[in-house]
């Protein structure tokens, strides 16, 4: 698009200061069109950036190989550039704005020479929707371009939205020389700016993601008095045709994007899709929380998804998507690790052709390989996932893994003690984000690599907007991924999660046998309907067991992981502990 097409003087400054200090060769205003993606498609083929893949299976689809040394997010190169150190807190990496610019433009100057600098304007939220932003992303990377017409409204349609002089979210990207050592993901959450470089991968490039969706969302729910949260939005469905919407926090990598496509195991139940990952949540004019889907594609991890564990997510990504790091069989189509039998000879992620048998490579296709797709595709989404006014919230889950001590479903007492297990909510680490896997740590309302400010002041602004909701949803915290002494998983999971789903909605309806217990209400072992599914004996009692000598212990976790929150630490939350720490005894 020519940028005579739009005449807002704040954009145009800011794509000639960036052109000035970046010095493309050339720059091209991005639209969206169905013409321009194939342009960026033949031009990334020609460099031998984007693989096509067999185009009578796989439709439309294309391999994206990164750089070995950049394959997740890096959160030790993610800064929140606030302009007190105080504002970003202690679980966030911080530097001073000016430091940062310093820093950061330094690394700019002159970095596109020789490239195409894009201008992807962009929309997250759908058309027409009060609840959506604006924000305008200047990259050197086509596939980044490319990706942002999948996973947002970009181009023409976003540019209407902003017109003469709405606000947009800046956000200035390139991947340089990718860099390890010069890596930069940073947020100033006051001047609503992201400034990232010498990453390709999605979370750290891909900026109306986790940077604008999540880190200066959230700021800016803080201001403005609503929620950006890491939550799929799901619908479900009673065979009477009665629907209900629930929102739930996960980690990357836990099973939010199964739970969001879950595939109903029970006839006259039908579970939709809203959202996979982000989720912006307002307070109603009716006293409800309403949630919308701010993005417009998937970009779901790769590994473990089938046609066993999300057949819907396998249908969606059979055409039209972008696969990052994934193997190719010698056939041309997809392959990794979950997804089925290994072809003979495959190409693996890092380019290497060898047998589909060779265990000694290593993993064929990258541990956290992804799939960016178009949602509209998705066999279960809901005809209401791109309502303005977005859906109404009965429910809202947090979960994570943990091999014991959380039980499969819980009920929290209240809304301030349904923040309490959000904000002390813990789980083992996965390969979405770089460092160590298996490990436990605390991730509160799975906001810990995402919160734009404060998690002390975040966990106050939930227990805040809850005295401001009429109609709160109930809260609940659920664990499918407990194991037995033998490291087995003692619940089936994937479609099977629907049981516990149907409690949930019984307790909401004011229905559901269930029992209270030190650290919430938890159903009955004959609550669920298990029709169809034969579990061992004993395994019901096991699944929703309160260990109390766990939960000793788990107090003492939650007190040291309280601690450094400081002052800043709601008076509530350390309530709620002290409330526990009686109850366990």
């Amino acid at each position: 698009m020519d940028q005579s097409l739009t005449s807002h003087a704040g954009l145009l400054a800011w794509v000639e200061q960036s052109a000035h200090l970046c010095k493309p060769e050339r720059v091209h205003w991005c639209t969206g069109s169905d013409d321009e993606a194939q342009w960026l498609i033949a031009t990334m083929v020609a460099a031998k950036d984007l693989i096509p893949f067999n185009n009578d299976d796989w439709p439309n689809c294309y391999l994206h190989r990164s750089n070995p040394n950049d394959v997740a997010r890096v959160e030790d190169r993610t800064f929140i550039c606030s302009q007190s150190k105080e504002d970003a807190g202690p679980t966030n990496n911080w530097m001073a704005p000016d430091e940062a610019k310093k820093l950061l433009y330094g690394l700019f100057e002159g970095c596109m020479e020789g490239r195409t600098m894009y201008v992807v304007p962009y929309q997250m939220g759908p058309v027409g929707s009060p609840f959506s932003k604006v924000g305008v992303e200047i990259t050197d990377s086509a596939y980044v371009a490319l990706s942002m017409r999948i996973m947002t409204r970009m181009g023409t349609v976003a540019l209407e939205t902003l017109g003469t002089d709405g606000a947009f979210v800046p956000g200035l990207h390139s991947t340089a020389e990718l860099d390890p050592e010069k890596r930069y993901i940073c947020h100033f959450p006051e001047e609503r700016l992201i400034l990232s470089i010498n990453s390709g991968y999605g979370g750290n490039a891909l900026l109306g993601k986790k940077c604008f969706a999540l880190r200066i969302a959230s700021a800016i729910a803080r201001d403005e008095g609503w929620l950006a949260e890491h939550m799929l939005i799901l619908e479900l469905e009673d065979p009477q045709g009665e629907k209900l919407y629930f929102t739930g926090a996960f980690p990357s990598a836990c099973g939010k994007t199964n739970l969001a496509m879950l595939e109903s195991i029970l006839p006259g139940w039908t579970v939709r899709t809203v959202g996979d990952d982000i989720a912006w949540l307002r307070i109603g004019d009716d006293g409800r929380l309403w949630a919308v889907n701010p993005e417009a594609g998937f970009f779901g991890v790769a590994p473990g998804t089938s046609e066993k564990t999300n057949p819907s997510a396998m249908e969606t990504i059979r055409s039209n998507t972008l696969f990052t790091n994934v193997a190719r069989t010698d056939g041309g189509r997809p392959w990794w690790e979950g997804m089925g039998p290994a072809s003979k000879w495959m190409t693996d992620w890092r380019g290497n052709h060898r047998p589909g048998q060779d265990l000694e490579g290593g993993k064929f296709a990258q541990p956290n390989s992804r799939f960016t797709a178009p949602a509209k595709q998705c066999p279960t989404i809901s005809p209401h996932w791109e309502d303005p006014q977005g859906v109404p919230i009965s429910g809202i889950l947090f979960g994570g893994r943990r091999n014991d001590t959380m039980p499969l479903v819980l009920e929290a007492n209240s809304w301030e003690h349904g923040v309490f297990l959000g904000a002390t909510m813990a789980s083992q680490t996965t390969a979405a984000a770089g460092g160590a896997q298996g490990v436990l740590r605390r991730d509160p309302m799975a906001m810990l690599p995402f919160c734009g400010y404060h998690m002390g002041d975040y966990f106050a602004h939930w227990l805040e907007l809850g005295k401001r909701i009429p109609n709160p949803p109930k809260i609940f915290h659920v664990n499918w991924f407990q194991k037995d002494d033998d490291g087995v998983f003692l619940w089936p999971g994937y479609g099977e999660n629907l049981r516990p789903l149907l409690w949930m909605r019984e307790r909401i309806l004011g229905e559901g046998k269930a029992i209270e217990t030190p650290i919430g209400t938890v159903p009955t072992p004959d609550a669920l309907n298990l029709d169809g599914l034969s579990l061992a004996d004993g395994v019901m009692e096991r699944l929703l067991e309160v260990n109390h000598d766990r939960w000793a212990q788990e107090c003492d976790a939650i007190a040291e992981h309280f601690e450094k929150f400081g002052d800043k630490l709601p008076t509530a939350l350390s309530d709620e502990l002290a409330a526990l720490r009686k109850r366990v005894g």
